[in-house]
């Protein structure tokens, strides 16, 4: 996980109007802990996968998944969380580029908000997110071509993605 991402989190999980909105569904001070630990460069590989457990059961629940997409509707959030995911990428200048443009569009917004809604396209975004944690790159192209072939959001929101140039991006 890029360090600078975490950072952008940090900043959008220190405002208190979230915290919150979470205290009573999660426990906060693990939560920080974690986020911590992921924000130092050599960080453990158990660190990353408690992250990703963290993050999948509250990605299940629905008020902290409406809460965490309300963030990227706030601009000065959005505006940090996209500094903090193109921070790490000078490599790659197109792609920062493409990531900032589709998170300020608000179409990109709507169907990310609409993908995450469906709790089949959730579990097969996990299973994608398993293979590339894994390193199983065919494993990880074909859950990939099956989320874009069974799922009518998925596919939309590649579209939208597209038209930013994110897909070109990727691909070099």
């Amino acid at each position: 996980m890029d360090r600078h991402f975490v950072k952008a989190l940090l900043y959008a999980w220190d405002r208190p109007e979230f915290r919150a909105g979470l205290r009573q569904l999660i426990d906060l001070d693990e939560v920080t802990r974690l986020l911590a630990a992921l924000s130092v460069e050599d960080h453990d590989h158990e660190v990353e996968l408690r992250a990703m457990d963290l993050l999948r059961s509250a990605l299940d629940t629905a008020e902290i998944r409406r809460a965490t997409l309300l963030l990227v509707e706030d601009d000065d959030v959005r505006h940090h969380l996209a500094a903090g995911i193109t921070g790490g990428m000078a490599d790659r200048p197109d792609l920062a580029r493409s990531i900032r443009a589709a998170l300020d569009d608000p179409e990109v917004r709507t169907e990310l908000r609409a993908a995450l809604e469906s709790a089949p396209l959730r579990a097969v975004i996990w299973k994608v997110a398993e293979n590339q944690f894994q390193g199983r790159r065919w494993a990880l192209i074909r859950a990939a071509a099956v989320l874009l072939v069974r799922h009518r959001h998925a596919r939309r929101l590649a579209f939208a993605l597209r038209r930013h140039g994110m897909l070109r991006a990727l691909r070099s």
